[in-house]
């Protein structure tokens, strides 16, 4: 079995570049061809599943660290597609989409964006698998990075774990629409999915990073694996700057306000002075707003106690987050 990996050896992250690719791009096919969202969010998930497999099997390297590292990757990439999988059927169609579905190169570019996505956040594991470094010298697993990085990725998979199955549960039971969802993690942040999901890509790069830190003699793979930092990074990029918590809040706010002032059709900015809302909804939010942290979970009380320069730097709670009629 040598010869073959060692062929493999200079092309591995082309080869898992050119399956994410193939993959998502056949997925784009389906989509858009039968203008529907079912596969959308199923295929970039389980794509993660795909590369986490291949790579450990095209390794030939069986130690510890590697397969934990990729079992991690394949157990968050299935309770992942297989939620959103669950969702999406569940609802019907994905509205994030209800403005893009119908123009190719929008959608196409959303696609795009999936690849770079997928291909990016797996190269801890990729890079770990990858016959150069998993053949080398790697102490033996156990080092404190290697726990470290479990216990970081399995707080953070609990907790997305946990978000997400009580928000569906939540959401079951039929809630009054003008009261924002506040059971569980969700009293303590009003993002916790991403919370969740930062973590876990933390825990998995620092699992992956021990052959760097005390074993491999080779300069170009410990480079690598350091290297690797761009995957829990552009997961909190992408999360907190991109199609994350800003895509999540300003849509939200709205539909409150909305359900307070239906007669108020602008949204853009008219100021309507000291008007009370019709309804509680408005005002709902905005205390829940008040008192819950974007995305690390805090109890209500020591979050409202906290001076705004901590909520903004350490708990990321930026401006660009907040939304009112006139923004």
């Amino acid at each position: 079995m040598g010869s073959p990996v060692n062929v493999l050896d200079g092309d591995y992250l082309a080869i898992t570049l050119l399956v994410t690719a193939g993959y998502q791009l056949t997925g784009f096919a389906i989509a858009w061809t039968f203008q529907f969202d079912k596969i959308t969010d199923f295929t970039g998930g389980s794509n993660f599943f795909i590369l986490a497999l291949l790579t450990l099997l095209l390794g030939q390297e069986f130690h510890g660290r590697n397969i934990l590292a990729s079992v991690f990757v394949m157990v968050w990439a299935a309770r992942l597609a297989g939620f959103l999988l669950f969702r999406v059927l569940k609802t019907g169609s994905d509205t994030r989409f209800d403005d893009i579905r119908s123009h190719f190169f929008k959608f196409f570019g959303f696609w795009i964006g999936q690849i770079l996505w997928v291909w990016v956040v797996s190269l801890p594991v990729t890079i770990l698998n990858s016959p150069k470094v998993s053949a080398g010298v790697a102490p033996g697993f156990g080092t404190a990075s290697d726990i470290l990085g479990i216990i970081i990725w399995a707080i953070g998979w609990a907790v997305e774990t946990a978000a997400d199955l009580q928000k569906f549960r939540y959401k079951s039971t039929n809630p009054p629409k003008e009261k924002p969802i506040d059971v569980g993690l969700w009293a303590w942040s009003r993002h916790p999915p991403y919370f969740g999901e930062i973590l876990c890509w933390w825990g998995i790069w620092t699992l992956s990073i021990a052959p760097a830190l005390g074993g491999t003699h080779n300069s170009g793979a410990r480079s690598a694996l350091l290297g690797s930092l761009v995957s829990p990074l552009f997961t909190m990029i992408l999360l907190l700057f991109g199609s994350g918590v800003p895509t999540a809040e300003k849509p939200v706010a709205q539909r409150f306000y909305k359900m307070a002032y239906p007669e108020d059709d602008t949204l853009t900015g008219h100021d309507h002075g000291e008007r009370k809302p019709t309804n509680a909804a408005w005002a709902n939010y905005q205390a829940y707003r008040g008192q819950t942290s974007i995305l690390i979970p805090l109890p209500p009380t020591i979050y409202r106690a906290l001076p705004l320069w901590v909520k903004r730097t350490v708990l990321f709670d930026l401006p660009m987050y907040e939304w009112t009629p006139r923004s």
